[in-house]
């Protein structure tokens, strides 16, 4: 069977303080793309071992954690081969892995207990992607508060050639002393909430919308401004970076319009898509 694990769009980033686990307090919102990598999901024959294959990725990938982690759990499906087609660029902000990861976990969804907790041990960024929605996200990415559908709209992404490390942008930011203090992100959150769950386009409370890890990203990245520039020009209502990096985005009314901005763009890295839904 084939399954889809959609990319993930950080509306916004609210950067806190650093936890004593290393981590930092976020304050976030989550949407997924149509973007999606497919992944093909087929039985090996008994005895056999589990076998993950995603062309470009070397390495172990976080699927490849995801499924040992469900047969160190207890999981007792018959052996499978998983193969990962990469749409979504790596290493770009978008969450591709997790995605991934996520996708997998998925198949054992009501055989396994405690999903959420196998995937925290994964990365801060899977358990959201188990149920791919728009989602307030606290913590370092564990409190999920999953919220109504927005209304259709569509972005274009500028991914940037990808390849810019989640840690490495941590790091920078911390070196630059941003950040805000749990009070603040509580209050943010409280703002978000009402704003997205009301139903509407992220467009209708973009005065809400900014990445605290932009300076990071942009220190490490001086392009990222650059692209971020071409995508207002283009006629993006607002532009933003997602994650860490390097990918920037720009927000559109809906498919047509981000379909339009890409052609003045006339950039190779270039991805139209809808956003707001799984596929």
């Amino acid at each position: 069977m084939q399954i889809l694990a959609p990319a993930k769009l950080n509306l916004c980033l609210y950067l806190g303080p650093r936890r004593d686990d290393g981590l930092h307090e976020l304050c976030s919102l989550f949407e997924p793309l149509a973007l999606a990598d497919p992944i093909e999901v087929s039985e090996r024959p008994s005895g056999e071992a589990d076998e993950v294959l995603c062309a470009g990725v070397t390495g172990e990938n976080l699927a490849a954690r995801a499924l040992a982690a469900l047969r160190a759990s207890g999981w007792r499906h018959p052996p499978l081969r998983v193969e990962i087609e990469k749409r979504i660029p790596v290493a770009a902000g978008l969450g591709g892995g997790s995605a991934d990861a996520a996708a997998v976990l998925r198949l054992a969804a009501g055989e396994v207990e405690e999903l959420e907790r196998i995937a925290a041990a994964l990365g801060a960024d899977v358990p959201s992607q188990l149920v791919p929605a728009l989602a307030l996200v606290r913590g370092a990415g564990e409190r999920i508060e999953r919220l109504p559908r927005s209304a259709p709209h569509a972005v274009v992404l500028l991914p940037g050639g990808g390849g810019l490390g989640t840690a490495e942008v941590f790091a920078e930011a911390d070196r630059l002393g941003l950040g805000r203090d749990a009070t603040e992100l509580d209050e943010l959150a409280d703002r978000l909430r009402a704003a997205a769950g009301a139903g509407g386009s992220p467009l209708s409370f973009a005065e809400l919308l900014a990445n605290d890890l932009e300076p990071a990203a942009r220190s490490l990245r001086p392009e990222i401004g650059d692209a971020l520039d071409a995508l207002r020009a283009a006629g993006a209502q607002h532009g933003l970076l997602t994650g860490s990096g390097p990918t920037a985005f720009g927000l559109f009314e809906d498919l047509a319009a981000a379909r339009t901005a890409a052609e003045r763009l006339d950039r190779d890295d270039a991805i139209v898509c809808e956003a707001g839904s799984a596929p």
